[in-house]
């Protein structure tokens, strides 16, 4: 494979080096919320957030005067946005069916699909209020079913912010809590004396919110283990380097190391879309975060063929895909793993993360290599049953399990099986010998 870098991020070991530093934090901030509860987290609130009210929880007069604080342009659009959202997830939901089948006479199985009993949601927002990430977690889980729904929220600027408050209750949140980083996702998961604990944690956030949330898993289900935002485009020359700039840079502003891999066949598009980046981040607003992003992590991957381009893709499993190229639907039939795919220039990430309807909850760190993001069925959980209605059902799966049993060893096994061959079958089987 003749792949050529035209420039490449950071050094893997490097990568690794400041993540096991973020693991070191977690694992002691998540043992003080162990150990001491509601004052560990009004200290960690303090500390972090300068934050520290009577009452992380607000109340139901605390979210309507925070919901009139919003414009009615802001609500209309929070409103249109989750409308796509429930409208997609909805489909979803009913594409997942519960089933019961008589696989022999008299043999009866099924699943049914049960909404999880309680999920925590974080919505970052304490560098920028993420009002769509309400969406796609609290909506979702809300068509999903779920019965408790609690969300957290850093504070903005020292004060909840009212737009991502709305999107939460809006969304269906049964509890709002103005709570950040660790301490919010460690409260939810663990428990304090005020905050019963959740049986799920979803959501994205920085650093610190994701390894603690992968430190949380075991106690607690979580959606995916998420890293940084990650956006790849793949482009040929059908499209041109102010588009192809534009959508990495839009995304590398989400944080200092948010990788933006551009992956293309034309060496004149990679070159000019690194000479657009540079004139795109003399003028971008958000040039500061995004222009170390692009630095550290950002890279340039020049290709020879199609195959190429969608084996390099595929490899890297990046979060965000961008298609965009003379053969977009070739990419969907074959790419198998990424967080979502955008396809053709007429759309683009942003609508993803705001607006579109799919969930912008996505594997990162090459999990989309296992697992798709977040939508209504991770919120379900798919459990079976079975039900044996006659005699000679029972005497006949009796009589084979029995066998099976022995032929491993497994006596004990065999006589749950062997009672029945005798009650139903009308058999005489000798305790600790198969059925014939």
């Amino acid at each position: 494979m003749a792949v050529d870098y035209l420039k490449r991020g950071k050094p893997e070991a490097e990568r690794s080096e400041d993540d096991a530093k973020v693991r070191a934090v977690v694992e002691a901030t998540l043992s003080e919320i162990e150990a001491r509860g509601d004052a560990a987290v009004r200290e960690l609130s303090e500390k972090f957030d300068g934050y520290a009210p009577e009452n992380f929880r607000l109340n139901a007069s605390e979210i309507e005067a925070l919901m009139n604080q919003v414009s009615g342009r802001d609500m209309d659009d929070i409103k249109f946005a989750q409308e796509q959202v429930r409208k997609f997830a909805q489909a979803q939901r009913d594409s997942m069916t519960d089933i019961e089948v008589e696989t022999l006479p008299g043999v009866i199985l099924g699943h049914k699909n049960i909404p999880v009993r309680s999920v925590g949601c974080y919505v970052p927002g304490g560098k920028f209020p993420m009002v769509a990430s309400a969406h796609m977690s609290v909506a979702t889980a809300s068509v999903a079913g779920v019965p408790r729904i609690i969300a957290a929220t850093p504070p903005f600027k020292g004060a909840p912010n009212p737009a991502v408050i709305a999107a939460m209750h809006l969304g269906g949140a049964h509890e709002i809590y103005v709570l950040g980083g660790i301490q919010a996702v460690g409260a939810m998961a663990i428990g304090t004396e005020t905050i019963d604990p959740v049986h799920m944690l979803v959501g994205p956030g920085n650093a610190f919110v994701a390894e603690a949330k992968r430190q949380l898993f075991g106690r607690v289900g979580i959606d995916l283990f998420a890293g940084p935002t990650e956006t790849m485009v793949i482009a040929d020359d059908t499209v041109d380097a102010e588009m192809c700039a534009t959508d990495l840079l839009g995304q590398a502003e989400h944080g200092y190391n948010s990788p933006a891999v551009l992956v293309t066949n034309s060496r004149k598009l990679a070159t000019e879309t690194l000479a657009e980046i540079e004139r795109l981040l003399e003028i971008l607003p958000t040039a500061e975060t995004a222009r170390k992003s692009w630095e550290d992590y950002g890279e340039v991957i020049l290709c020879d063929s199609y195959d190429e381009m969608l084996a390099v893709a595929d490899e890297i499993a990046s979060e965000h895909v961008q298609v965009m190229t003379d053969r977009d639907d070739w990419f969907l039939d074959n790419m198998t793993c990424y967080g979502a795919l955008f396809l053709g220039p007429r759309t683009n990430v942003a609508n993803g993360d705001k607006v579109i309807g799919t969930n912008h909850t996505l594997p990162t760190k090459k999990a989309g290599r296992y697992t798709g993001g977040l939508w209504v069925g991770k919120f379900l959980k798919t459990h079976s049953y079975q039900k044996i209605l006659t005699d000679e059902a029972a005497a006949e799966m009796g009589a084979y399990c029995s066998r099976l049993c022995m032929l491993e060893g497994f006596v004990g096994h065999a006589e749950q099986a062997n009672i029945r061959v005798r009650r139903y079958g009308g058999g005489n089987v000798p305790y600790g010998e198969a059925a014939e």
